[in-house]
């Protein structure tokens, strides 16, 4: 039988169990794609901000501007008009090793694609942007189903931002 005190506690305790479980946030996708499969997840018409960084475990400069990116996006993250996303471009192979080691130790929250598509490479960084060489990192950011901006090379948080603030 219950008494007076512990329905209160257990009612409590309930609750704040629901809470806790509901802001658990969920692991990132890390997913193996094609080009093709890629593609629609960013060029969405809508007028969601997406920020794109093509990105590898074997890049040093991906790796320093890395913590960065996750830096700038855990202040935007809960804006449902903003999305980062990480396009690895390791070997699908180094999945296990490589990319899922560095999600871990990063934290890593954003989405985490694998472009696996080497045959199609000179198609893909032409259709990303004409300009770019294929050297990374890279970073392109979409809105409303066109891209509004492109850099090849490492961005400082503060471009990042400025970035960000200037299509959001």
């Amino acid at each position: 039988m219950l008494t007076n005190y512990m329905k209160p506690l257990l009612l409590a305790l309930f609750a704040f169990s629901i809470i806790s479980c509901s802001k658990q946030e969920s692991k990132p996708i890390l997913k193996a794609v094609n080009y093709d499969e890629l593609k629609p997840v960013f060029t969405s018409n809508n007028d969601t901000l997406y920020v794109i960084n093509f990105w590898a475990t074997w890049c040093k400069p991906c790796m320093e501007e890395l913590p960065h990116f996750l830096e700038v996006d855990q202040n935007y993250r809960n804006s449902s008009k903003y999305k980062m996303i990480l396009v690895s471009l390791d070997k699908r192979d180094n999945i296990d090793v490589g990319v899922k080691k560095t999600i871990a130790t990063l934290g890593i929250k954003p989405d985490v694609y694998v472009l696996d598509d080497v045959k199609n490479m000179n198609y893909w960084i032409n259709d990303v942007n004409p300009e770019w060489s294929g050297s990374l990192p890279a970073t392109v950011a979409y809105k409303n189903g066109k891209q509004v901006s492109y850099h090849e090379g490492k961005l400082s948080k503060e471009e990042l931002e400025q970035l960000i603030n200037k299509y959001l």
